[in-house]
């Protein structure tokens, strides 16, 4: 077969419009964050990583991948028993932070521990 000669429907060009069939001609709306943190900047938050780490510091700035930067940072440690979070902590001072590897992000003040409401009775 050459070159000017089509297969199948007799159309010689993809008539899908490039990426995804979207025409190019029309705006994208744009995408709307997730979670506005501009409202936490120069405010202290907690921060869990994947691994299990966890820190508290002063947000200083974040983008759009959720990349943060952290100021004053202290890490709670691990025990190294039973991997539970400790009050033990250790100073990092100034970090930044990669958005993959964040599971939650909370604010520090207004926050408080509650018992967990799906956990069974301890025993009488």
């Amino acid at each position: 077969m050459d070159r000017n000669q089509t297969r199948g429907n007799g159309n010689s060009r993809g008539r899908g419009g490039g990426r995804g069939g979207y025409g190019g001609t029309q705006d994208r709306p744009k995408k709307e964050a997730i979670l506005d943190l501009a409202k936490y900047k120069d405010k202290q938050i907690r921060v869990k990583f994947a691994g299990g780490r966890e820190v508290v510091g002063t947000l200083k700035g974040h983008d759009q991948l959720m990349n943060l930067v952290l100021d004053d940072v202290q890490e709670y440690l691990r025990d190294p028993e039973d991997g539970q979070v400790t009050e033990q902590t250790r100073q990092l001072g100034l970090i930044v932070v990669r958005g993959v590897n964040l599971v939650l992000i909370s604010p520090i003040d207004g926050s408080e521990e509650i018992p967990n409401p799906f956990a069974p009775p301890p025993d009488m």
